[in-house]
C-alpha cells in the first residue's frame, strides 16, 4: 500500500462521500486509489468550482467538504473557495498535490510553498512528509475543521511521499461530547433578561451549525421576544413566527434598524461579528450584550457581552428559559416595525413592472419554493435583496455567501446542495456577473445528475458595484459589460433554456424548469432601478413608525 492509497482509506474512515476536484500529474496516485475506493470523484471544470462544492457540503452537512487539486495554479485556484468556507464556519478540507521533496530546496515548475500560502485562508494545515503519519494528519484535520468554529484545513501530499509504500490503519474518530454552560454566567443572563424592558434577538449561523432552531423558538416565544436574523441565520426561527422581524445586516438602515435603536437588551444567540458588524448596531457600545454561543465572543469595542454563557446553544438556551421569571412585555413598536415589514413585502405581489423589480422577482420565487427546498445565492445586488426578501421557514434553506462573500459560488453551490438532497428543489440565485464566474460547473452538474434550477438576474453589469458608486459619487463607471444569448448556452450544454418575457412569465416559467430533469437556466431581466430607491428610502427611514 502507498501513502496515497492510505490517505484514501482514512478518508473512508471519516466518512467522505465526495471529493470534488481536477486530475494532476502530482496527484496521480491520489486518483489511482480513489478510483478503487467507495468514494465518488467528481471531475470538475475549475478548481474554484470543486471548493465551492466543497464549501457548501460541509455547510450542509456539518461534514467537511473535500476537494482536490494539484500543484501550483491548481492549487492557487482552489484558494478562493478554501477561503470562503474558512470565513464562513464551513468545514472543509482541501488536499493539494506538490513537487517532491527532492526539488523543493530549488526554483521548480510550478512549486509554490503551499502551506505557507494556505496558511491564512485556513484553522490549520500541513504538508505529509514521512507517509506513517498520514492517519494522524487526516484525523486531526478533520477534527479541527468540524469543531466549533468550523472551518477550512488544507493537507499537502508531495509526490514522491503520495508514491511510497506504508503499513497503517486509520485512527478510530473521538467523540465530541457536549460543553456546557457555567451556572453562574446563565443565572446573570437570566437576571438580565428579566429586567430588561425592551430586549431582542439577534441570531446567527452558529444556532444552525448547533442545530438550536427548536430551543431559540421556544426561547423566543416562552420569553416573548422578537428575533432578528443575520444573513447567515435565515430559518432559525420560521419567518411566519409573530415574534420574526427576518433579517438584518443590510449596510444601509432598514425597519429592523429601529428595533436595535428602541432595544435595552441584545441577546446574541450564535452570532458570529463577520456575519454582521456590531460597529453597524452597536456604533457606541451602549447597548448591553449577553452573548450565547459553543465559542467565547470576539473581541471587538461594539461587542462586550455583559454575560457569556459559552456551551451547547440548545442547553444554554433551555437554562436561561428556566431561571428566567416571566414573559416580556412586547413593546407595541415592535408590532408596528413587523407590520410594516410584512405590508412592504406582500405588496410586491402585485407588481407587474418589466423588467421586473428584485423585489416581485424573489416574492414570486419563495411562492413556488417549498419548506425544505434551497435557494444558494451569489454574491451581487441580487444577494442584498435575497437576504431582505427571501424568507425562510427551516434553517438551511436559503445560503448566502457573507463572511468571504464571493461571486461564483451559486451553481457550484447547487451542485452541492443537490448531492446532499436530491429529493428537494433547488435553485441557484445569480447574477450575470457571477454566472459568467463559474458558469462552467453546468456541464458538471448535468454529467453527475444533478437537476437545478440556475436564475440570472441579468442587468448587463456589475449591479451592486453600480449601487456603490452611486451613493458614493453620484455616478458610475467601468461596470457594463455584454452577455452571450443565455437561453443558446444553456442549450448548448444540452440543458432547458428559458427567456422571462412579462413578469405574468416568471411563476409559470420558474415551475417549468424546476420540474425538469436536467438543469435548467432562466434569464430574468431585472430592474435595478430599485436600488437607488431604497438608498434613498434607507435614508430617510423615521423609526417613529
Amino acid at each position: 500500500m502507498d501513502t496515497a492509497e492510505l490517505l484514501i482509506k482514512c478518508l473512508e474512515n471519516e466518512g467522505v462521500k465526495y471529493v470534488f476536484g481536477l486530475p494532476g500529474e502530482e496527484n496521480l496516485n491520489i486518483l489511482q486509489a480513489l478510483k478503487n475506493s467507495s468514494i465518488k470523484f467528481i471531475t470538475t471544470r475549475h478548481e474554484q468550482g470543486a471548493a465551492f462544492m466543497a464549501d457548501v457540503y460541509g455547510r450542509l452537512t456539518g461534514r467537511a467538504g473535500v476537494c482536490l487539486s494539484t500543484l501550483g495554479p491548481g492549487a492557487t485556484n482552489l484558494m478562493t473557495g478554501v477561503a470562503d468556507a474558512n470565513l464562513d464556519g464551513a468545514p472543509l478540507v482541501a488536499i493539494t498535490g506538490q513537487v517532491g521533496t527532492d526539488r523543493m530546496h530549488i526554483e521548480s515548475h510550478q512549486y509554490l510553498d503551499l502551506v505557507a500560502m494556505f496558511s491564512p485562508v485556513t484553522k490549520w494545515n500541513a504538508q505529509i512528509v514521512r507517509p506513517s503519519n498520514t492517519p494522524e494528519i487526516i484525523r486531526k484535520a478533520f477534527k479541527v475543521s468540524q469543531k466549533e468554529k468550523p472551518g477550512a484545513v488544507h493537507i499537502d501530499l508531495p509526490e514522491n511521499i503520495a508514491a511510497m509504500s506504508v503499513e497503517g490503519q486509520p485512527l478510530n474518530r473521538d467523540k465530541q461530547e457536549k460543553s456546557y454552560s457555567a451556572y453562574q454566567s446563565m443565572n446573570e443572563a437570566a437576571a438580565a433578561i428579566s429586567k430588561a424592558e425592551n430586549p431582542l434577538i439577534l441570531v446567527g449561523n452558529g444556532a444552525i451549525r448547533a442545530n438550536a432552531s427548536e430551543a431559540l423558538t421556544e426561547f423566543a416565544t416562552q420569553l416573548n421576544i422578537p428575533v432578528a436574523n443575520t444573513f447567515m441565520g435565515k430559518g432559525v426561527i420560521p419567518y411566519t413566527h409573530p415574534l420574526s422581524l427576518w433579517t438584518t445586516g443590510l449596510q444601509l438602515r432598514d425597519y429592523i434598524s429601529c428595533a436595535f435603536d428602541q432595544t435595552d437588551l441584545v441577546i446574541a444567540v450564535g452570532y458570529d461579528l463577520i456575519e454582521y458588524s456590531p460597529k453597524k448596531w452597536n456604533p457606541q457600545g451602549e447597548i448591553p450584550i449577553i452573548h450565547i454561543g459553543a465559542e467565547t465572543a470576539e473581541i471587538d469595542s461594539s461587542y462586550i457581552p455583559m454575560a457569556e454563557i459559552v456551551g451547547d446553544i440548545s442547553d444554554s438556551l433551555n437554562e436561561i428559559l428556566r431561571r428566567s421569571e416571566g414573559m416580556n412585555q412586547l413593546s407595541p413598536s415592535v408590532s408596528e416595525i413587523r407590520e410594516k415589514i410584512r405590508s412592504e413585502y406582500e405588496g410586491y405581489g402585485k407588481d407587474s413592472e418589466f423588467p421586473i423589480k428584485p423585489q416581485k422577482l424573489i416574492y414570486d420565487l419563495r411562492q413556488v419554493m417549498g419548506p425544505e427546498d434551497i435557494v444558494i445565492s451569489d454574491v451581487g445586488a441580487h444577494k442584498m435583496w435575497i437576504a431582505r426578501h427571501y424568507h425562510c421557514d427551516r434553517p438551511n434553506t436559503c445560503l448566502i455567501s457573507n463572511g468571504f462573500a464571493s461571486m461564483g459560488i451559486a451553481i457550484p453551490g447547487a451542485i452541492a446542495a443537490k448531492l446532499v438532497h436530491p429529493d428537494r428543489k433547488v435553485v441557484a440565485a445569480t447574477g450575470d456577473g457571477g454566472f459568467m464566474m463559474n458558469c462552467q460547473e453546468l456541464e458538471t452538474a448535468l454529467r453527475v445528475g444533478t437537476a437545478f434550477v440556475t436564475l440570472i438576474f441579468n442587468d448587463g453589469g456589475y449591479g451592486l458595484i453600480e449601487w456603490k458608486q452611486e451613493d458614493h459619487f453620484g455616478q458610475s463607471s467601468f461596470i457594463k459589460f455584454g452577455n452571450p444569448d443565455f437561453v443558446k448556452f444553456a442549450e448548448s450544454f444540452g440543458l432547458k433554456g428559458y427567456r422571462v418575457e412579462s413578469v405574468a412569465d416568471l411563476i409559470p416559467t420558474l415551475k417549468e424548469a424546476l420540474a425538469q430533469d436536467v438543469p435548467a437556466v432562466i434569464d430574468c431581466p431585472i430592474d435595478y432601478r430599485e436600488n437607488a430607491r431604497f438608498s434613498q428610502k434607507s435614508g430617510g427611514l423615521n423609526c417613529s413608525i
